[in-house]
């Protein structure tokens, strides 16, 4: 982006339990990187007051089950709302419509606010279908085998294997990322610091380094 003076805006995506949560806690606490996870972005805008949240009202419009849609504080209901979406894919587009023209205005002012960071790191399953190469130098992808997801997706969410199936179905294939993505990062293995080193070298060799290692 013209002007900017940090080093570099970069990408994270993947599947569902590829492990790009520990990507980014790794990013953030070896590189002082400034995190912007879209979908936190989604849900600040999404509350009261939210610039998507007019929007999203009137889409759904008078319904006998409204209430459902909404939480005690007046927060949309947010399982009830992908339950619904889900289940209409024409509604799916209308919200898509509302909130991520939304969420990438408010990342793009989110970059201009700290235009000083050494590295930002945008993070979303959707990067590459919204376009996100628009404003990242380069997008990663987070990859792990199909074993290692799954064994994680049974012990941290408590998924079946026919839920962790059909939303394996849903997801861009690993070949369509690779196709798409700058770098991919294998994060397969157990041992994590396996991950670590490829990011550490990734990075290095885009000139970004350890803060904390620089000479005073």
């Amino acid at each position: 982006m013209e002007g900017r003076i940090h080093n570099m805006i970069l990408g994270i995506t993947g599947g569902v339990g590829t492990g790009k949560s520990t990507v980014l806690q790794y990013l953030q606490q070896k590189y002082d990187a400034f995190l912007i996870q879209c979908d936190d972005v989604a849900r600040d805008l999404q509350q009261p007051g939210g610039v998507c949240y007019a929007p999203m009202q009137k889409l759904f419009g008078p319904d006998k089950d409204a209430d459902a849609l909404f939480n005690e504080d007046g927060s949309f209901n947010r399982s009830e709302v992908a339950k619904r979406v889900f289940a209409d894919e024409e509604l799916l587009h209308a919200l898509n419509r509302i909130v991520h023209p939304a969420v990438k205005d408010r990342v793009r002012a989110l970059i201009e606010a700290h235009a000083d960071a050494g590295l930002i790191v945008i993070e979303a399953a959707l990067l590459l279908e919204d376009h996100y190469d628009e404003i990242c130098d380069e997008i990663w992808y987070i990859y792990a085998r199909e074993s290692v997801r799954r064994a994680r997706l049974k012990k941290s969410r408590g998924y079946t294997d026919e839920k962790i199936t059909d939303i394996f179905a849903s997801q861009r294939s690993d070949e369509a990322y690779r196709v798409r993505c700058t770098l991919t990062i294998d994060n397969s293995s157990e041992n994590i610091e396996n991950t670590f080193r490829q990011i550490d070298t990734a990075l290095s060799e885009r000139g970004i380094t350890d803060p904390s290692a620089a000479i005073p």
